[in-house]
């Protein structure tokens, strides 16, 4: 098999006392939607902050493109993540005093992109996602549905290499959930992109190629397990 292009090996992580990841693997393929499910406190959001390089490990190593991200300074690792990672939270965390338009544009504008061919390139990933009118509004006059959608449309606009989607449908009802999940996962095998997603709900990881467990802080790999 070719190398993973994102992969966590013996990864430990503490919160004081708590331990959140105690010796957790994970790799991540190239195009592929890997689900990380798991009960509340399991550990797999923090596994998520980990491999996206928010947050160190305590020990274990995580490497993506053959990169070790505890090498990188600060700054590279945040370069990374406006370059090559895209994110989508619960609650879509998008800037309220901004159009959705111009949240979709922020992460090219953040990237040194002009203006108009920030917009144009917001605008069409905007009507990819089913939401091309609504660049004019500003996320508080928007539904969550509409929201998320918007939301996944800023993840994916700079052409990430790996998505982060963190419960990405916890704060909608199952109709608008499917449809998030369903874009979501069109538009990411549409642009190669592999998608690292953590739920709880089955429904959600039905959406995935593959599912792991993380329990304990401890990772099991379903695909290996059957």
């Amino acid at each position: 098999m070719t190398e993973p292009l994102l992969a966590g090996r013996g990864l430990h992580k503490a919160f004081g006392p708590t331990e959140a990841l105690r010796g957790a693997d994970v790799a991540v393929r190239a195009g592929e939607v890997l689900a990380v499910m798991g009960p509340s406190g399991s550990g797999k959001s923090t596994l998520l902050h980990c491999l996206a390089g928010i947050v160190r490990p305590d020990s274990g190593s995580i490497s993506y493109q053959g990169r070790d991200l505890a090498a990188m300074s600060d700054g590279e690792r945040s370069a990374l993540r406006r370059t090559d990672f895209g994110f989508v939270f619960q609650f879509g965390q998008l800037v309220p005093e901004l159009t959705c338009l111009e949240n979709v544009a922020l992460p090219l504008r953040l990237g040194g992109a002009k203006r108009k061919p920030a917009e144009a390139r917001a605008q069409r990933w905007l009507e990819r996602l089913e939401v091309g009118d609504l660049g004019a509004r500003r996320p508080g006059d928007v539904s969550g549905g509409q929201g998320q959608r918007v939301a996944v449309a800023r993840a994916l606009v700079a052409d990430p290499k790996v998505i982060f989607a963190d419960e990405p449908t916890g704060a909608l009802d199952s109709l608008n959930g499917e449809k998030v999940m369903r874009l979501l996962t069109e538009a990411a095998r549409g642009s190669g992109a592999a998608v690292v997603l953590v739920t709880h709900e089955p429904r959600v990881a039905a959406h995935s190629d593959r599912e792991i467990v993380v329990r304990d802080g401890r990772v099991n790999d379903l695909e290996l397990a059957a």
